[in-house]
């Protein structure tokens, strides 16, 4: 699938040459430039395993259609039990900034990159294969748990890796193609999106629940084949052309000192005082010897632990210091109170489809399908025509149209489509597609937020925290759903209270919009 896509998109890449060609009788240089890019990428295996590792995680869907089944009909669990699994499997995605410092700091085998994404890989794997190879711990609520979220973990590992990859190999090229890689890395995971809700209806009426998971497990296999195919040198250097002339290895703290990314505390201090003595040696071709070398003694003299947790210790204060920063916190608060103050009640949502209006499995992931285009017609819709507007009114606007798709769900549970001779089918496909449109709406200025709010050098890091901050506030925002439909006795065949619930989600999705003075007054969907 990987490779299908990266030659859907080096088509596309010939193809924007070509018409620049035509039309200009010249191709600009900016096309020339990143063809040229895309052509190293790809021969250096970055562009095909960044591929693969985005579809998969686009391809979840897949397997997770067949987990929800799982919770729903083999275990029997209630909706806010389901959900309750679900939101602590997911956890793992709350921390990424943890994976993305261990693997700054603390190189295995002198590399930064591969050697996690190997660990992330075999994570994502064997969870899959153990369930679906033993049956009876698929049908153990604690035990599945289990596994779920350990291959959560190794999926957010590798996503993590992923992006510093992104960033490492931007780095080394040009910034200006940072845009060009991240709307790769949509396509890709749209593609693997697509891919996954088609065929994920059609398994669940075919296959069992373990042979799915045992499918789903060939593709976490190519993605530790993969790793082997990609080109790291150590100390986290790529091997890229020019590597080794970048001069912008640095990360800035957030009181204006400069660290330079891949040596550590201790190292630094050694390089200082072995500077002042040998002055006259030291230069560019010698760089890389000396830290060698000095690795070599901080070894010897056992040191070696000590080294990583003074670069650990100083690496989370640079970022707590910079996220400190009023400017950060106060957006990134907004974002965590959108999620938390709005209980999600999709699993009851689930429920209520397939039991009491019966939509087949099938049918469920057409709806998936049509989720996922929404998403891709929100983010058109956000670059042609809302990105001009103030953030402030774009999310007031967002959260409005949360609302009107809420009352979508309190004309399907009410049965008032049946009045007007609406079929249920219809209102559910309407409410995916607009509710995943909107929903980019609110998530395309948290991503130009983010991106704008990043200080120079330590954008991989500090753009994880902030997407751990999003993903724990959706967690929490599960846990809530949970909670209420507990507390309204909503369970498996008794829906007498959902439309209470709906009504009080309907309400909550107001409360952020109280809050919109935390978001800069002035900042509007521009990323420039």
């Amino acid at each position: 699938m990987a490779k299908t896509t990266t030659k859907i998109f080096w088509v596309f890449i010939h193809l924007a040459y070509l018409f620049d060609l035509l039309h200009t009788g010249n191709a600009s240089k900016q096309t020339l430039e990143f063809h040229e890019v895309i052509s190293r990428w790809r021969d250096t295996m970055i562009l095909p395993s960044e591929d693969a590792i985005m579809e998969i995680k686009g391809f979840r869907t897949f397997v997770w259609t067949a987990v929800s089944y799982q919770l729903k009909d083999r275990l029997k669990l209630s909706p806010s039990a389901s959900q309750f699994v679900s939101s602590v499997a997911l956890f793992p995605w709350s921390i990424k900034p943890l994976y993305g410092i261990l693997s700054d700091c603390i190189p295995i085998r002198g590399r930064k990159r591969i050697p996690y994404l190997v660990v992330a890989s075999i994570l994502s794997l064997f969870p899959w294969l153990i369930l679906g190879l033993t049956t009876s711990l698929m049908d153990s609520k604690a035990h599945l748990m289990i596994f779920l979220t350990v291959q959560n973990l190794g999926s957010a590992i590798a996503d993590v890796v992923v992006d510093a990859m992104i960033a490492e190999a931007v780095r080394f090229e040009r910034a200006a193609f940072a845009g060009d890689l991240q709307s790769l890395s949509w396509f890709a995971m749209a593609f693997g999106g697509i891919c996954g809700s088609l065929l994920g209806g059609y398994a669940l009426t075919n296959l069992a629940i373990n042979q799915i998971f045992l499918l789903f497990s060939l593709l976490p296999s190519i993605q530790l084949l993969s790793c082997g195919l990609v080109k790291e040198s150590p100390l986290g250097g790529r091997i890229l052309p020019e590597s080794s002339n970048s001069g912008n290895s640095h990360i800035s703290k957030g009181d204006g000192d400069v660290l330079d990314e891949d040596i550590s505390v201790s190292e630094r201090s050694s390089i200082s005082s072995s500077k002042k003595r040998k002055k006259s040696r030291m230069n560019k071709k010698k760089k890389k010897t000396v830290i060698a070398s000095i690795s070599q003694g901080s070894e010897k003299d056992g040191s070696l632990a000590l080294q990583w947790f003074l670069t650990l210790k100083m690496a989370t204060y640079s970022l707590c210091s910079v996220f400190r920063q009023p400017i950060i916190l106060r957006p990134m608060a907004w974002f965590f109170l959108a999620h938390v103050s709005i209980p999600n009640l999709s699993t009851v949502m689930f429920y209520y489809q397939t039991e009491f209006l019966n939509l087949e499995a099938s049918f469920l992931g057409t709806v998936r399908v049509v989720g996922w285009l929404g998403l891709m017609f929100g983010t058109f819709a956000y670059n042609h025509y809302l990105k001009k507007m103030r953030l402030r009114t774009i999310l007031m606007l967002a959260h409005v149209g949360f609302s009107f798709m809420n009352l979508l769900n309190i004309a399907l549970v009410a049965r008032t489509n049946v009045a007007f001779g609406i079929s249920d089918k219809i209102m559910v496909l309407c409410g995916s597609a607009f509710h995943d449109a909107i929903h980019q709406f609110k998530f395309m200025p948290f991503l130009i937020l983010s991106g704008r709010l990043c200080p120079p050098g330590i954008e991989g890091t500090l753009f994880a925290l902030f997407m751990s901050i999003n993903n724990f506030g959706a967690t929490m925002g599960s846990f809530m759903g949970a909670g209420l439909a507990s507390v309204l006795n909503i369970s498996s065949g008794s829906f007498d209270n959902l439309l209470l619930g709906i009504a009080i989600q309907v309400l909550c999705t107001f409360i952020p919009i109280a809050f919109l003075f935390l978001i800069p007054k002035e900042a509007t969907g521009l990323s420039t």
